[in-house]
């Protein structure tokens, strides 16, 4: 045991004095437990283990390897090929993380990070209004523009290409400004650059919105070019000859001291932002939407689980792919 006997004999007196009750009795060749001896020993027989899986433990989570991470991402993000490879990559290198998925606008993502209910969110940049909050943009994805079928049929022999300003008499349905403050913008002064101060339709609260007004032929508008793994019927999209307008996408955390769990998906992240992701940043699958309807789900990239699972994520009130991830659409603010 490393220790003299009388320091041991010493310290086994000082454990019976604090327990009350004798634990060895002496016997010719040495010593026996006691009955009380034995009940002791054996509660504590598994302290030793305890204690390295409680060393493990620290260790695993100061790696940030264990724990809960809580991600935001806005809903015209999430088919925007660095989100899914992110959140893949990460569950494939800690499938032990407690990983949920929330869906807010970029404004609620800004005010989750703030009040401490996220702690990382894939936003737009443009809706962060102070320097708390530090954002590592990834590559600018284009806009395109989002036409009702028929309306793209008229247009330059339905070619693949359109000039920006052949919409200056169409009204553009858009996310509200304050919702959406980044692709208002952009899509506006989009307009702007070529020559027409452009006509502001319905309003929609979500990208989805958007699509689904579009298919209904209430207006066009611009759209980030991931959004055409959307097919919704009615809806054709087109990109643009004339302009260059860009949707801008960042992971985002407050300033300081950001945790090791944190700082893993941002790591890697980064990698599925260069393209680095082990199975290839363009598999996303294609949702069709029915109607314009979107039913409560994200592509199935996101779960980092086989696509021979069969599982969905995203069930309204349920949890995600697998006991370790789940997801949540936020009420609009």
């Amino acid at each position: 045991m490393g220790i003299g006997q009388p320091p041991l004999s010493q310290q086994i007196r000082d454990l019976e004095t604090e327990i009350g009750a004798a634990l060895f009795h002496r016997v010719p060749h040495g010593a026996e437990l006691t009955e009380a001896g034995r009940a002791f020993l054996e509660a504590v027989r598994t302290m030793p283990d305890q204690a390295r899986a409680a060393i493990r433990s620290a260790q695993r989570a100061a790696r940030g390897e264990t724990g809960t991470l809580r991600v935001g991402f806005t809903g015209s993000a999430v088919l925007n090929t660095v989100v899914p490879a992110s959140i893949r990559a990460f569950r494939r290198r800690f499938p032990d993380v407690d990983l949920t998925l929330e869906e807010r606008n970029s404004n609620g993502l800004v005010a989750g990070l703030r009040d401490g209910s996220l702690d990382l969110a894939f936003l737009r940049p443009g809706a962060i209004d102070g320097d708390d909050i530090q954002a590592h943009p990834f590559p600018d994805e284009p806009l395109i523009a989002a036409l009702p079928s028929a309306r793209a049929a008229a247009l330059e022999d339905d070619q693949q290409e359109i000039h920006l300003t052949s919409l200056h008499a169409d009204p553009f349905i858009l996310t509200p400004k304050p919702i959406g403050p980044t692709l208002f913008d952009a899509a506006v002064d989009a307009c702007r650059a070529v020559g027409f101060e452009p006509i502001i339709g319905q309003p929609a609260p979500q990208i989805v919105s958007v699509l689904s007004l579009v298919a209904a032929e209430l207006g066009v508008s611009l759209v980030p070019a991931s959004m055409r793994q959307l097919a919704v019927a009615g809806v054709a999209y087109r990109s643009l000859a004339d302009a260059q307008p860009v949707a801008r996408l960042a992971l985002a955390h407050l300033r300081g001291n950001i945790p090791a769990i944190g700082r893993n998906f941002l790591d890697l992240s980064r990698g599925a932002g260069k393209g680095r992701d082990g199975r290839g940043v363009k598999e996303v699958r294609k949702l069709r939407l029915k109607g314009g309807f979107i039913p409560l789900s994200i592509p199935h990239s996101l779960s980092g689980r086989p696509r021979s699972c069969g599982h969905k994520l995203g069930r309204a009130g349920g949890a995600g792919c697998g006991p370790l991830m789940s997801f949540r659409r936020h009420p609009l603010r």
